[in-house]
This record gives C-alpha cells, sequence and structure tokens, in this order.
C-alpha cells in the first residue's frame, strides 16, 4: 500500500475494485464501512453485487476483465472536463502526451460498450473521484488476475497521478495483500528477480554487496515463477522442487495439469504444518510449525513490520521454518551459523536500504512501517512524498487487451473466482474447523436465478460444470448476486476445485494466471 489502512476511513473519496473487501479483507472493510456512515463517498466496481455495493454512492457493475477500459474511460472524461491536477502533473511526472493519445478513443460510450456500465455513471464516478481532496484506490487480485493485470495497476497508477492521490495522506493505490506476511515474503525476497529490499539480482553492484557479506551468491540469473516452474517439470527441465507452505494442486489454474506436472517430477519436497493435496504427492514433507509456535517479524499490507512471538512450543516432530532450512544447508556443506530470527533480520536489514533502520528493539511494542532508513527515522506513513523512487512518475499509454478466453456457443458461461469470508485459500486450515465447516461445509456455485430456472436448477441441486480443461460437479445457489450468463466460485473446496477449470495463460509480464475470465458450460447433474 503507498497509504497507511488507517488512512482509509479518512479519505473523502473510497474507489474500491477488483476488491471483495468484506469477505477478504474483513478488517480493512470496516473501515471503509465507517468511512460511508461518517460522509465519504464510496465508488465499487465489481461484476458482482459484493456487500460494498451496497454502502457505495456508485456500483459499477462492469464486465470481468474489462478494468482497463472502464479506467481509461474515466480519465478521458477526467481530460475532457479538465478535473485533472495541472500541477501535480507539470511537476510530478513525464509521458503525459502518451496518456492523453491512449485514451483518446475511451469516449463514455465506447466505454459503456465495452464495459456494460452506463455513461451517466461513469460520468458521476470520474467527477467524485477527480474532485476530491483526497481519494483512495483499493484493489485486490480482482485486479491482479487477468492477461492485463499488469496494464490494469499501471492504469490505476495512471488515474491516481493523473489526479494527484499520491504522495499524500488519505490517498494513494493501495493493494490489499490476500495472505498473511505475503508483504514480508516479497520484501525478503521471496521473487524470482530480487534480493531482499527488492534489489534486482542482475544489477551486477547489488550482487557484488550480497556476495561480500555471503561469501558467494546463487548467480545474478532471474529465476522462474511458480507457473514457468510448473511448464519446466512438464518438460523434464526441472527434475525436483522444494515447496513451503503453498498449495499447487488447489490453488494454481488447470490444476489437473499442475497435479501432473508435479508427479512427473522426480523428487518433491513439501514443507507445510498439515498434509495438503500438495504434501500427499511429495517424496518428503517436512512439518514447519505454525504463526503461535514460532520467532521473528510479519509484515503487513501496509508496510508494516510487527514482532511475532512464540506462545507455544513446536508440536512433537515439528521445527521452524528457519531451523530446517539452517539444518538443510550444514548437510549440504554450509557452516551457517545463525542462533535466531533476530540474527537473520539483522543480516537482512544491514544489506536492506528500506530497512536499515528497523531492528527488534524498535518494534518491542509498535511496528514500524519502511521505507526506514536508519534508527532515527520513524517510518513511513505514506509513499512518495515530494518525489518518486525514479524521480518523476510515468504515465503508460494503455490500451484494452480483452480476456483471453471469453464465453462463446460451446462454453456459453463466464466463470470467475474468489473468497468467501468463511474459509480462506485453499482450505488447508480453514477447513479443520468445525465451526467454518459447519457454516460452510461445500462449494455453493452463485448463478443467476433466470440461468438457474432455465436449467432447472434450484437451491442446493447438483450441477455439472465444465471448461476446457476439466469438469467439477458441486451445487447451486441461485442469487441476484451474479449477472446473466456469469457464475461465481470459490477455490476453497477440493471436492468442487474450482481451478480444474480455470485458464492458465498468463499476464506477460507478471506472469501472474488469469483466474477470473474463462468460458464454462453446466447442465444439471442428476
Amino acid at each position: 500500500m503507498t497509504n497507511s489502512v488507517a488512512e482509509i476511513e479518512k479519505a473523502p473519496v473510497i474507489f474500491i475494485i477488483g476488491s471483495n473487501t468484506t469477505e477478504a479483507h474483513p478488517v480493512i472493510s470496516y473501515r471503509v464501512k465507517k468511512a460511508a456512515r461518517e460522509g465519504s463517498k464510496i465508488i465499487v466496481a465489481d461484476p458482482r453485487r459484493i456487500e460494498l455495493a451496497e454502502y457505495a454512492d456508485i456500483w459499477m457493475q462492469h464486465r470481468p476483465g474489462t478494468d482497463v477500459a472502464l479506467l481509461n474511460g474515466l480519465i478521458h472524461i477526467i481530460l475532457k472536463e479538465n478535473l485533472w491536477d495541472r500541477k501535480f502533473v507539470e511537476e510530478r511526472t513525464e509521458g503525459f502526451s502518451e496518456l492523453e493519445k491512449a485514451v483518446s478513443k475511451f469516449t463514455p460510450e465506447l466505454v459503456s460498450q465495452i464495459t456494460g456500465v452506463p455513461t451517466e455513471q461513469l460520468t458521476e464516478a470520474a467527477r467524485i473521484y477527480s474532485t476530491a481532496d483526497a481519494a483512495s484506490i483499493l484493489y485486490a487480485m480482482g485486479i491482479t488476475q487477468h492477461v492485463s493485470g499488469t496494464d490494469n495497476v499501471l492504469t490505476l497508477a495512471n488515474l491516481a497521478m493523473l489526479t494527484g492521490n499520491l504522495g499524500k495522506p488519505n490517498a494513494g493505490v493501495n493493494p490489499l495483500r490476500g495472505q498473511n506476511n505475503v508483504q514480508g515474503a516479497c520484501d525478503m525476497g521471496g521473487l524470482p528477480n530480487v534480493y531482499p529490499g527488492y534489489q534486482k539480482v542482475d544489477d551486477p553492484a547489488v550482487a557484488a554487496k550480497f556476495a561480500e557479506s555471503w561469501g558467494n551468491v546463487p548467480g545474478n540469473e532471474p529465476g522462474l515463477t511458480m507457473m514457468e516452474m510448473m511448464e519446466a517439470a512438464e518438460k523434464g527441465d526441472i527434475k525436483a522442487l522444494y515447496i513451503m507452505g503453498e498449495n499447487p494442486v488447489l490453488s494454481e489454474p488447470d490444476s489437473t495439469h499442475s497435479k501432473e506436472n508435479l508427479s512427473a517430477l522426480d523428487f518433491l519436497v513439501v514443507q507445510d504444518i498439515f498434509l495438503s493435496e500438495t504434501a500427499e504427492l511429495a517424496d518428503v514433507v517436512l512439518p514447519g510449525v505454525s504463526f503461535a509456535e514460532k520467532e521473528g517479524t510479519f509484515t503487513n499490507t501496509e508496510r508494516r513490520v510487527q514482532r511475532v512471538r512464540q506462545g507455544i512450543r513446536p508440536l512433537e516432530g515439528a521445527m521452524g521454518d528457519w531451523k530446517i532450512t539452517l539444518e538443510l544447508a550444514k548437510r549440504m556443506g554450509y557452516d551457517w551459523k545463525y542462533n535466531s530470527p533476530e540474527e537473520i533480520f539483522n543480516e537482512m536489514a544491514a544489506l536492506t536500504p528500506s530497512y536499515a533502520g528497523i531492528d527488534y528493539d524498535r518494534i518491542e511494542k509498535q511496528g514500524l512501517q519502511w521505507p526506514c532508513p536508519d534508527k532515527n527515522h520513524p517510518g513511513t506513513r505514506y509513499l512518495h512524498q515530494g518525489k518518486f523512487p525514479r524521480g518523476k512518475g510515468k504515465f503508460h499509454g494503455i490500451d484494452f487487451i480483452p480476456p483471453a478466453e471469453l464465453p462463446d456457443e460451446e462454453y456459453p458461461f463466464l466463470l470467475t473466482t474468489g473468497r468467501k469470508l468463511t474459509h480462506y485459500h485453499t482450505g488447508t486450515l480453514s477447513r479443520r474447523s468445525s465451526g467454518l465447516s459447519t457454516i460452510d461445509p461445500e462449494e455453493m456455485v452463485e448463478i443467476n436465478p433466470k440461468d438457474a430456472e432455465a436449467l432447472g436448477l434450484e437451491e442446493g441441486d447438483k450441477m455439472l460444470i465444465a471448461s476446457r480443461r476439466g469438469e467439477v460437479t458441486a451445487r447451486a445457489k441461485p442469487t441476484e448476486r451474479v449477472p446473466e450468463k456469469m457464475i461465481f466460485m470459490t477455490f476453497h473446496f477440493s471436492e468442487s476445485a474450482a481451478n480444474v477449470l480455470t485458464n492458465p495463460v498468463l499476464d506477460p509480464v507478471a506472469k501472474i494466471p488469469e483466474f477470473k475470465v474463462c468460458g464454462v458450460k453446466i447442465k444439471k447433474d442428476e
């Protein structure tokens, strides 16, 4: 997040797109609801009538995968009506002419045709967002999990820069992270092309710095993303894989194929706290520990680094993740001498400018937000005050690219996927809770009542859903939350695994799959 969680409830305008916040980020949604009660304007863009649509001044029900067209349409209106922040654009950005050219064709009429959003709504949303003293954008995986995911994010940045909504309180472009400490994992180099602090592995100066500290570095070639690893396993280019705290058998698109790729490996190691569907395929399972059994730090969605303290001793046979890694390194001939997570953190902070001012003493009672470059720095509540890391913010001219697979005569329904409040991710944790499983014991597929009637489906009836990649059965839940010819599924239930159906085509830059749009056909399962 460029800004902080506490700022959300103070934002005069909140624009939520690609985020079912009440179910995926319920604590943050309380801030949105409070802001709405206290007079903030709420704009929601979502193909489904999510709960926050009831709090919204404007709910734009755009077609899945049309985010770039929608956002370019808003920018077109803002430029045409001269509602943009000329001073901010002139002083702090570059590439404005490229943006102007790209959005010139996205008239309200064309955008309405592409997205299904009425022109009146587009105009009203553009005026509300652009005329606010500050406006906050909240987004999640409904923006990123498309072939145009990178384009979607760049277009959101265009919108925020054009209106001067970066580098000041209660504004910003704020991605809501989908899993606990995913921000921290990325910060620590849990990406294939960077060391901790997003320092690029192919930068010779960066590599030299880490080599001096570590004695050696693993090379300066960027590695593979998860989907690229799956492809390499299929080709035989990867013979062994070590998976820590991940369940790709359920979480990856075209998951039947992912399972086949994992089974083709010569050697698979899975480190987890439960025997997940992926761990069942492993040659070796290393039992890790839960959050309650470990020491260390988590970094949350607002960049806040916080202490994690051990509440209970590890269960018999389990071991802290850092200790498992240390023991493996020793058996491979590396004499690593770490004695605690704190020592590891201190080494990382010494090599990572954005964490340099953070240590365990400073976060004993309250976490600090990076960047925190020295021990006297108070942490950074919001980013980009005064300048951007690259100097001037760059506008990108983005054109609309439709989803890779849309409904057709053979597969006439559009499937989109997401989460629900009662369960979490692939259910490895939440489905072991008897209480949560009592509330939501199985997948209930949202389908419009008119479609359900046409198919002879009533609530609770079994339905067969098929895509070009596979088929699953699940029960029907007729609801007006979804428009006609669209269904919604979660990926929490292995018995009705939505990702058997989803399309593995990737965003060309971020390599994220298009989980949010694919074509399916449906019939009643007798």
